[in-house]
């Protein structure tokens, strides 16, 4: 069967915040000539895929659509409070909030992401844009050396989930214009940035895995527009990992955990360093006769400044957080996203309307995103080189005296993949079993987050080696991806005396983390079939 091809102007693959703004802001542009824009979507819909804690900051959204609020824009909850500690095992330490500028929070919003994107999907689409929901871009179409095109992924599932009889071959997307938005660790944006070489003379990029749920707490729990962020207990001391706890509305809260993936012990479970955050007294007392809605994890990006790659490339551009845009000291990344995206669309527009500017690159560098990056670029190359609470004090100085303006530039220059110690060199931890009340298994997690692939279609997370798990990854580093992996897909299991890697693909929630830290760079994560994944309702 013969692939279909269509061609449109611009073609956008995500529909993020990145994504969905530049098509926002290109229509505007456009709106006397229109140009034909579409944005494809791997999720079942616009926010499947979407997870963030969110702490909103409104400065692009503001650009964008000023009269968001006229417009019913998701954004409920104000931020009242903000709360920062250290915790030890039993106390919780304060620590004063100016002490840390970029945490103030003060006019920004607690929300869903997803919630937003949805919202944002129809105010693109009432600007004539078309989305494609439960389209995945498996490749890039090339020209000699210029991407032209996405090829979207061969269908073996219907709209509902059910397996086909047959595969349908995918589309031909042509364009003049390519925009990657995939997010973090996207598989074309790691393409386009090898190929072109995008990353010259940066430090690699760094990432974190972040986790999510929401809890319906107690009404005499709860403090609404409240933003708390912790760091200490449980993470080794070498592991600046942090916390997240946000009282929106209707008595729910949104709490999370954040995990460097620079961390050294191959022992070290994510995951478990999570649960057992939630075991804390003062995390207890607010999670105390709760129920939790919803699971979720995501790597998230957050190299910085020193880590941001060029961001063209022929034939399309990189944007939001498939470059690494998010200001880490911020813990925010979905404002810088969305002016990634308004300014790829006044490239594209000035493209189009005969009057080129010099570079996308260049409107970066001279936007208020450069700013926030610039003042951004040491928070993580502290805490990398100085642990956490030395980290934490130099960070202060450099926010709080300097304003991010310190006469110095850290790098980061090991990979994360490659900062693993082996086994001999790492002690075991030792996690407390869940308790089904505040702590909880993987399974019974990745059960709330919706996830859902089709058993039959060919696995989406691809080994290059598939001896390289046991015969390397075992014996050095205990195959960490057995603990790192936030789902449960990879196992170390013994059949008849011999141990084998079992990838429960099925499982995956997309977060990326398999693909980024593991040590061998062995594993693959390319799309899936169709519309498979998480579906988060409102993360």
């Amino acid at each position: 069967m013969e692939r279909e091809s269509m061609e449109y102007d611009v073609v956008i693959v995500g529909g993020g915040p990145a994504g969905l703004s530049c098509a926002i802001k290109l229509a505007q542009l456009t709106h006397e000539n229109p140009l034909s824009i579409c944005l494809l979507e791997k999720g079942s819909e616009i926010g499947a895929h979407i997870l963030s804690g969110n702490v909103f900051q409104t400065t692009a959204l503001d650009e964008l659509i000023p009269n968001w609020k006229e417009k019913e824009a998701p954004l409920l909850t104000p931020v009242k409070k903000d709360k920062i500690m250290f915790l030890t095992k039993s106390l919780g330490i304060s620590i004063p909030s100016f002490f840390m500028p970029p945490m103030n929070n003060h006019g920004n919003y607690i929300i869903s992401l997803g919630n937003l994107c949805r919202w944002l999907a129809r105010e693109a689409e009432s600007l004539g844009i078309e989305i494609f929901p439960g389209f995945s871009a498996s490749e890039l179409i090339y020209n000699d050396e210029k991407v032209v095109g996405i090829r979207t992924g061969d269908m073996g599932i219907d709209e509902h989930g059910n397996q086909k009889d047959s595969y349908e071959p995918g589309i031909d997307i042509l364009a003049k214009h390519i925009i990657l938005s995939e997010g973090c660790r996207g598989h074309l944006g790691k393409e386009v940035i090898s190929k072109y070489n995008l990353d010259d003379n940066k430090d690699p990029q760094h990432y974190g895995i972040g986790f999510k749920e929401i809890w319906k707490i107690k009404p005499e729990n709860h403090e609404e527009g409240l933003v708390m962020h912790t760091n200490g207990w449980p993470s080794p001391s070498d592991t600046p990992a942090g916390s997240y706890l946000y009282h929106g509305s209707n008595h729910e809260v949104y709490l999370g955990y954040v995990v460097p993936l620079d961390y050294k012990n191959p022992y070290l479970s994510p995951f478990d360093e999570f649960q057992t955050w939630k075991t804390h007294k003062l995390v207890k007392k607010v999670l105390e006769g709760g129920e939790r809605l919803t699971y979720g994890a995501r790597a998230l990006i957050k190299g910085g400044l020193q880590s941001l790659p060029k961001m063209s490339f022929p034939g399309g551009l990189i944007i939001g957080d498939n470059a690494g845009t998010l200001n880490f000291s911020k813990i925010k990344g979905s404002h810088t996203a969305m002016k990634s995206g308004m300014l790829a669309a006044d490239y594209i527009y000035s493209i189009e309307s005969g009057n080129q500017v010099s570079d996308y690159d260049s409107l970066i560098a001279n936007s208020w995103v450069y700013d926030e990056l610039y003042k951004s670029r040491n928070f993580g190359p502290f805490f990398h080189k100085f642990g956490p609470l030395l980290g934490a004090l130099l960070n202060g100085i450099d926010q709080f005296l300097f304003r991010g303006r310190l006469p110095i530039t850290l790098n980061h220059p090991t990979p994360d993949h490659a900062c693993l110690n082996t086994v001999d060199k790492a002690k075991p931890i030792n996690y407390p079993k869940a308790d089904g009340i505040y702590s909880f298994d993987k399974l019974s997690s990745v059960f709330l987050s919706n996830t859902n692939h089709a058993e039959n279609q060919p696995c989406h997370l691809k080994l290059k080696d598939p001896t390289i798990p046991i015969a390397k990854n075992l014996p050095m580093y205990d195959e960490p991806a057995q603990r790192y992996c936030p789902a449960g897909v990879y196992e170390i299991v013994e059949d008849a005396g011999t141990k084998k890697f079992v990838i429960n693909s099925q499982n995956c929630v997309h977060c990326k983390t398999c693909d980024i830290k593991d040590p061998s760079q062995n594993i693959q994560w390319v799309t899936p079939e169709g519309m498979g994944g998480p579906n988060y309702p409102n993360m």
